[in-house]
């Protein structure tokens, strides 16, 4: 067997059950894009076909199996201060209005590998005073979320930090580390975790925030999924909070109860 061969019946099988466990909807394009990304999951249970993999997966008898195909699938394209305007935002919009009797929190809702958390954590560190905000950073994969955790980076990623954030927030690595740099102690235990599926309702253990950054993540969504995981993020946004998507993105359509300031960047109303 060709292990790049998926049938369209196949694809059509994945097509629906990745877009009901992640809400991502794979087009035709991705078709090779999926088959190079599970063909060596066929060869791990020594399968034959694609359709052999689906039976595993829905059969529930490797539950842990379902997890490790989301992870395989989802795209995590990120790096450190991408789209800066959106911090310049926080800095000079958003900061000065912050409430200071209680903790400043925001949420970065698909944060992949961790570069948009830690570039959250810097920015905020460098303009509040120490444990007077929290950043909170989900995504579906448990394997980016195991990797954002360590906060370890290769020194390729650090483009884009800026030369005195990179002195004072990161530590070069040395000898077996050399080539990489790891997020100071400081910064990471202001941060938390959590594994979130978006398109389901967000647990109240996840608590209230005062900006949402939700950014290039709705490109891979329908409509309806699309005003589902808006709806699921603004019920653990604070009254007056703000909601930021990417440059590509809007919530035109989607949602007509949260005030646009500027392109991309939105409040809920008070």
């Amino acid at each position: 067997m060709d292990p790049s061969a998926i049938t369209d019946q196949e694809f059509a099988l994945f097509q629906r059950l990745i877009h009901r466990v992640s809400g991502i909807w794979l087009t035709e394009s991705k078709k090779i894009l999926l088959t190079g990304r599970l063909q060596r999951r066929l060869k791990v249970y020594q399968l034959e076909t694609y359709s052999q993999y689906y039976r595993l997966l829905s059969a529930n008898t490797h539950p842990e199996e379902l997890q490790t195909m989301v992870d395989l699938i989802t795209t995590n394209e990120t790096y450190f201060f991408r789209e800066p305007k959106h911090f310049e935002y926080l800095v000079s919009q958003i900061l000065p209005q912050r409430q200071e009797e209680r903790i400043f929190r925001v949420w970065s809702a698909a944060c992949s590998t961790g570069e948009e958390v830690y570039t959250l954590a810097m920015v905020l560190s460098d303009h509040l005073p120490a444990q007077t905000w929290e950043v909170v950073g989900s995504d579906i994969s448990t394997q980016v979320l195991e990797k954002a955790r360590k906060a370890h980076y290769s020194l390729e990623r650090n483009e884009g930090i800026p030369p005195a954030y990179l002195k004072k927030y990161c530590m070069k690595g040395v000898r077996s580390q050399e080539g990489t740099f790891l997020v100071i102690p400081a910064l990471r235990q202001a941060t938390n975790f959590f594994q979130v599926n978006l398109t389901q309702p967000v647990t109240q253990e996840i608590g209230l925030f005062d900006v949402i950054f939700l950014r290039n993540v709705m490109i891979y969504f329908d409509m309806e999924t699309k005003r589902k995981v808006v709806e699921n993020l603004l019920a653990r946004l604070r009254p007056g909070g703000y909601f930021i998507v990417g440059h590509s993105e809007t919530l035109h359509g989607i949602n007509t109860e949260m005030a646009l300031l500027q392109p991309t960047i939105y409040r809920k109303q008070i």
